[in-house]
């Protein structure tokens, strides 16, 4: 069997003029931007596209004004149409099926393509290109459009950066090599502005999410002699500045950063006893293991599962003790 790459993706892409392309709930800078990527590379080639996703976008990608044009949320009347409308769908940066919540019931009606590099990822496709040496599946989706000779602007090249620049954390996680760079730099030189995403992501931080950050580090936890460190955002501290769910900020990489921490959570309430858990380590711990044995996935240095509780302190116990054994191990 020939190991699947852009060339084998091009070709099943090049059979379909009307292609469904789906993102993963909890929606990142890397989902948003690989979809609008190939939304924008693909209609430049002449095929029809739709971009879905069955959650809502956070407000700090919505300030890139191609997201709210290119990204549906997944809704009834999409759910009546893709079957008649659609012959191809191409999933993107989702480790496995329960990723893209109720498009999960779609996947055997369509061809399904994946375009992942998470370490974790279930290969649910019939087509599945896979590789989680890259920083992010949009460098991914740079060498595909760029193997079918998509003739970038300014506004695509902006857009697929985008990407790259939020999953390696603007280039400074050990997922950022060689490649990343010089795809980086041919998207610059094709007209992306690095400072205007930026500016979009890091300078535009509402006064809202710093109490909210102060309030997070109040009920900051250390456990296994300084290791691990933790914290918890519910409901009731999210309405107390108004802050909606979705635009709730991550704050997990704030933990990582303290001196000593290997492995950082953060424990967010989306839904009435409905939490995720943000994972992220520093240099060894393999937070992608400790995910799956949640139900999760992710990358050796991000990764992150849900979990459902009426008593959220109880599981954060077992959670805390379970990480404390990983790292023992």
């Amino acid at each position: 069997m020939h190991k699947v790459d852009e060339k084998i993706i091009a070709s099943e892409i090049n059979k379909s003029n009307n292609i469904l392309l789906v993102g993963h709930i909890l929606p990142d800078g890397d989902d948003v931007s690989s979809l609008v990527s190939m939304s924008l590379g693909l209609e430049k080639l002449g095929k029809r596209t739709l971009a879905v996703i069955d959650d809502d976008i956070g407000e700090y990608l919505l300030e890139f004004p191609l997201v709210k044009k290119k990204i549906k949320k997944l809704d009834s009347e999409i759910e009546q149409n893709i079957c008649n409308e659609f012959d191809l769908m191409i999933v993107l940066d989702s480790s496995s099926p329960d990723r893209i919540g109720r498009l999960e019931n779609y996947l055997n009606f369509f061809h399904v393509i994946v375009i992942d590099h998470h370490i974790t990822n279930t290969n649910f496709g019939n087509v599945n290109w896979v590789d989680p040496t890259v920083g992010a599946t949009a460098q991914m989706v740079y060498r595909l459009l760029n193997f079918m000779s998509v003739d970038y602007d300014e506004q695509l090249a902006t857009m697929n950066l985008l990407g790259i620049a939020t999953d390696t954390g603007f280039f400074k996680y050990e997922n950022t090599g060689p490649e990343t760079f010089r795809v980086a730099a041919s998207l610059i030189e094709k007209g992306a502005s690095i400072s205007y995403i930026s500016n979009k992501i890091h300078g535009n931080t509402p006064l809202e999410h710093i109490y909210l950050y102060k309030d997070v580090i109040s009920n900051l936890k250390l456990a296994s002699q300084g290791l691990i460190a933790y914290s918890l955002i519910t409901l009731d501290m999210l309405s107390k500045y108004n802050i909606l769910p979705k635009d709730s900020p991550s704050l997990v990489e704030n933990l990582r950063s303290i001196r000593g921490v290997e492995v950082a959570m953060i424990f967010q309430e989306f839904e009435k006893n409905l939490y995720h858990v943000s994972l992220r380590s520093k240099e060894w711990a393999d937070v992608s293991k400790i995910a799956l044995d949640f139900g999760g996935g992710g990358h050796p240095r991000a990764a992150g599962f849900s979990i459902k509780a009426e008593d959220i302190l109880v599981e954060i116990q077992k959670i805390v003790e379970h990480i404390t054994n990983f790292l023992k191990s």
